[in-house]
């Protein structure tokens, strides 16, 4: 028995709301301003697109924290709030496999339906990461201040990125299609991360005593 009328969206269609989300995010490339996300607050999309957006901020907090003269105390203010900004995103994905989870509930899946070692939800994620990579891979090949080898280089790995794109895609949609069908079934362990936790990480909850 196969479910029918899921709202699912392709690959492409979810790669093209992380695209949007980084756009929008270098019209002002400041990791202090809001996200304005344009999706309706319960919509799939908004999920979608919140989720890009921390990432993108994440990833410039990592190119900032790696400069070599960073003020110390700069530069550990900074490794907290991506600290803090990776406890949002695991957070954000596992909000998604939530949505994953109830849009396949009812799903009869087959007696030998099989698990995927990866939830839609990090495969997702994954393409997020994926979509900033091909856009600042792309900056990099049209610099006009670097070599032209540096040029056929990052060329060279944005052809690889681009590639790896549509190859994400069709799997996440032959996922899809797999769960909505019951040949796969959806499973869920959440990463229950314990650095930032004040009862698991022994340096937090050591401090107390």
């Amino acid at each position: 028995m196969q479910t029918k009328n899921i709202f699912m969206l392709s690959g492409n269609v979810c790669c093209s709301i992380f695209q949007k989300s980084v756009e929008t995010y270098h019209i002002k490339d400041d990791v202090n301003a809001p996200s304005l996300n344009p999706y309706p607050p319960e919509s799939f999309q908004f999920l979608l697109y919140q989720k890009n957006w921390i990432d993108s901020v994440q990833w410039h907090f990592e190119d900032i924290i790696r400069n070599p003269d960073i003020n110390p105390v700069e530069g550990i203010a900074i490794k907290r709030k991506i600290d803090s900004l990776n406890q949002t995103r695991t957070d954000a994905v596992e909000k998604i496999d939530d949505y994953f989870l109830a849009l396949f509930s009812k799903v009869k899946t087959e007696p030998n339906a099989r698990l995927n070692s990866e939830t839609p939800a990090w495969s997702l994620d994954r393409m997020s990461i994926l979509i900033l990579k091909i856009y600042h891979m792309k900056e990099q090949v049209m610099r006009t201040d670097v070599s032209q080898k540096h040029i056929e280089n990052c060329r060279a790995k944005l052809n690889v990125l681009l590639e790896q794109k549509a190859d994400m895609e069709i799997c996440f949609d032959e996922l899809m299609s797999d769960l909505q069908s019951g040949i796969k079934k959806m499973k869920v362990y959440r990463q229950m991360k314990m650095y930032n936790d004040e009862s698991l990480n022994p340096v937090l909850y050591g401090s107390k005593k």
